[in-house]
């Protein structure tokens, strides 16, 4: 069950991580008529999300084998 759950926050850490911009247009996008591109500040917090996520990844990982 914790591998599962360091899988998914790993997956989606990097999601994250690397593509904010698709979350936003999964998310955002439909929210706002001439929404063009995710604002720097929603890029920025969608990162340090991500390094969240990947953290709690490492953590649950380490419990799980240690």
């Amino acid at each position: 069950m914790i591998l599962t759950i360091a899988i998914i926050f790993s997956l989606v850490g990097l999601l994250m991580l690397i593509a904010p911009s698709v979350l936003w247009i999964i998310t955002e996008k439909w929210k706002s008529s001439d929404a063009t591109e995710p604002s720097s500040l929603y890029t920025f917090s969608t990162r340090i999300g991500g390094v969240v996520c990947l953290v709690i990844a490492a953590y649950a990982t380490y419990v799980l084998f240690v």
